[in-house]
C-alpha cells in the first residue's frame, strides 16, 4: 500500500496511547480489535450491530432446495455464508448441490468463508463493493439465473444492475442486522467520559453507521450534542498519549463513507483496500503522519 510495509511488518506499538472504538458485531470484532491491540492501541468494543436470524427461512430454504435451477450464486458477506451453510445442513444438502454453480464473493473474507466450507469461488471483484460485483459479472450473466444471498436490508445495486444486464435474479435474506439496544448506555457513557472517549471510531459497513446514529438518539441533532467529532488528535509527549479529545471517524471504504456523510458526519480516515487489514492500515497511516 503506497510503498509502505504492511502494518504487521512494521515496528510494534505504533498506536500506543490511541483509544479506538470498534463497533463490529460482538462475534466478529476479534480480527479488528486484535490487529489494533498488536499495534499498541487501547480497544473499546461496543457493538453497533447485532446479527439475527430472519423471521422466516422459508424463502431461503425454497431457493436452496432448487439450487439446480441456478447458474450463479452471489454471497456478499461472511454472515451470509454462515447462515446459508447452516440452512444447507438443516436441509441435508451437501457440496454436491453447489458443484454446478459459479460463485461470486465480495471480498477475501467472504471467499475464505466459502472455501473453508468446501466451496469454490470463481469471482472476487477488484473492489469489495456492489458496483464492482456488477462490473465483474455484467457480461457473464445474460440469460442466467442468479441467486443473491444477503441481509434483509441491503443496497439494491446488484439485483437492479444484473437484471438490466439480462440476468434473472432472485434475492433471498439469510439474516438481518439490528441495533443492539444494550449498547446505547455504554456508547453514550464512553463518548462523554474524557478518560474513556475514543480518539477513533471505526465503521465497517453502512449498517454500523446508521445504527451508531440510532444508538445516539436517531437523529443528526443527537449526534451533534456529543463531543466534537473529527477533531485533529495531536500526540502528546506525556505518557497519557494524545492530548486532544477530538474524535476521528474511520471508514472501511467509499460506500460506508458515503453513508457517514449522509447522516452529517465527516470522514477522517478511509481505507484504500476495503478490508479489515486495509482499515487498520489506514488508521496507522493517519497517526504515522502526525509523528
Amino acid at each position: 500500500m503506497n510503498g509502505r510495509k504492511p502494518f504487521d511488518k512494521r515496528s510494534p506499538l505504533l498506536l500506543t496511547g490511541i483509544r479506538v472504538l470498534v463497533g463490529r458485531a460482538r462475534h466478529q470484532a476479534g480480527a479488528l480489535s486484535g490487529a489494533l491491540r498488536k499495534l499498541g492501541a487501547t480497544v473499546l468494543e461496543i457493538p453497533f450491530i447485532e446479527i439475527r436470524k430472519p423471521r422466516s427461512f422459508q424463502t431461503l430454504d425454497s431457493a436452496l432446495m432448487t439450487l439446480g435451477g441456478y447458474d450463479w450464486l452471489i454471497l456478499t458477506s461472511v454472515n451470509g455464508v454462515e447462515a446459508m451453510w447452516k440452512r444447507l445442513a438443516k436441509l441435508r444438502l451437501t457440496r454436491a448441490n453447489l458443484k454446478h454453480l459459479h460463485i461470486a464473493a465480495i471480498g477475501p473474507a467472504t471467499k475464505k468463508a466459502v472455501e473453508q466450507r468446501g466451496g469454490t469461488v470463481d469471482v472476487v471483484p477488484k473492489e469489495y463493493v456492489a458496483e464492482s460485483v456488477v462490473r465483474s459479472l455484467r457480461r457473464r450473466v445474460k440469460g442466467k439465473r442468479v441467486l443473491l444471498v444477503r441481509a434483509k436490508v441491503a443496497r439494491d445495486v446488484i439485483p437492479r444492475e444484473l437484471r438490466q444486464a439480462g440476468a434473472h435474479v432472485d434475492v433471498v435474506e439469510a439474516y438481518e442486522t439490528v441495533v443492539p439496544k444494550s449498547s446505547r448506555a455504554s456508547l453514550r457513557r464512553a463518548l462523554r467520559n474524557p478518560r474513556q472517549r475514543p480518539h477513533v471510531v471505526t465503521f465497517t459497513s453502512s449498517s454500523t453507521v446508521r445504527n451508531f446514529v440510532a444508538l445516539l438518539g436517531g437523529s443528526r441533532a443527537a449526534v451533534r450534542t456529543l463531543p466534537k467529532f473529527s477533531g485533529r488528535v495531536a500526540r502528546s509527549h506525556a505518557s497519557t498519549g494524545p492530548a486532544n479529545s477530538g474524535i476521528r471517524l474511520a471508514s472501511i471504504g467509499p460506500v460506508t463513507s458515503s453513508t457517514l456523510r449522509e447522516v452529517g458526519l465527516q470522514v477522517d480516515i478511509e481505507a484504500k483496500e476495503f478490508t479489515i487489514p486495509g482499515l487498520v492500515e489506514a488508521i496507522l497511516q493517519a497517526f504515522e503522519s502526525m509523528t
